[in-house]
């Protein structure tokens, strides 16, 4: 973790500034816990990874062969806060750490599509940015990209694996946190700009909005979708559509640029294996407040 996110990251639950107990540090903290002294909530940092969660022992506990991994990577006091929280009993419990190793080799496979190519040239077109934020940044490719023009960049998933491959690539004024992207973890922090890539079908878009908007008083917010709700028993429970993205932008304060007032139908190629290729049309809104 990076010393300036810090200065950032709010404790979750209470809102109220994060100490920092760093047990290993060389030129970023690598490793310790950040704690809040109003409700005592501790969030570990492990490989360079702040992991802002409600509950840690439900995290982990999801991704068991994850957390199997890291207690033999981490030193004896980690260690033992991690072998703690895997202890717990926790209900239904379902083990993320496949599948979600799974689709960060496969945003790795994907990284060169054209899609990100485009957006990247649209993205051009906005003025420089003290500091972004990207929601659902997977492996980093376009917080990377933000880097570039902004003063501080943060990248934010709720996948580790995806994080730690975002992390091999960083640059000094870029830093990633697992967390959940409806996660209050900034705090009343404001954005100058602020990028979501297909991700309004693995949150609830309407919840969504309604925190970026608050991120946002003066700035850029940019977002594609394919519109891909059908999730199953994961599925959210309000869908949106390219018209009702539109108009609860608007009502937000918001003001479509770059001629995205109109749907479009972006191709987004992903590569599952070396004999499937899974095509998505994306739909683009850049929007100004």
């Amino acid at each position: 973790m990076k010393e300036f996110t810090l200065n950032y990251l709010r404790c979750i639950k209470c809102n109220s500034k994060l100490e920092l107990d760093a047990f290993k540090k060389h030129k970023e903290i690598e490793e310790g816990f950040l704690y809040c002294t109003n409700c005592e909530c501790i969030y570990p940092i492990i490989e360079r990874i702040p992991i802002i969660w409600d509950d840690f022992s439900s995290y982990i506990s999801n991704r068991r062969a994850l957390g199997g991994k890291l207690v033999n990577l981490v030193s004896p006091k980690m260690k033992s806060f991690l072998k703690k929280s895997l202890t717990k009993k926790i209900q239904n419990i379902e083990d993320r750490s496949l599948l979600e190793q799974r689709w960060t080799n496969i945003y790795q496979n994907s990284k060169r599509s054209k899609f990100y190519s485009i957006i990247k040239k649209r993205i051009k077109d906005i003025e420089f940015s003290k500091i972004s934020l990207e929601y659902g940044c997977s492996i980093g490719t376009m917080s990377r990209f933000l880097a570039e023009s902004s003063k501080n960049v943060f990248g934010v998933d709720r996948s580790f694996s995806a994080i730690q491959i975002a992390q091999k690539n960083s640059k000094d004024n870029l830093d990633y946190v697992v967390a959940d992207s409806l996660s209050p973890l900034f705090g009343g922090a404001k954005f100058d700009l602020i990028l979501a890539l297909n991700l309004l079908e693995l949150v609830e878009p309407t919840e969504f909005l309604e925190q970026i908007q608050n991120q946002i008083s003066k700035g850029f917010l940019v977002i594609t979708d394919p519109y891909d709700y059908d999730r199953g028993k994961n599925s959210v429970r309000k869908p949106l559509d390219e018209a009702t993205l539109r108009k609860k932008l608007q009502n937000y304060g918001f003001q479509m640029i770059h001629g995205t007032d109109k749907p479009s139908n972006l191709t987004w190629n992903l590569t599952l294996n070396p004999r499937t290729i899974l095509q998505y049309k994306v739909d683009l809104v850049m929007a100004k407040k």
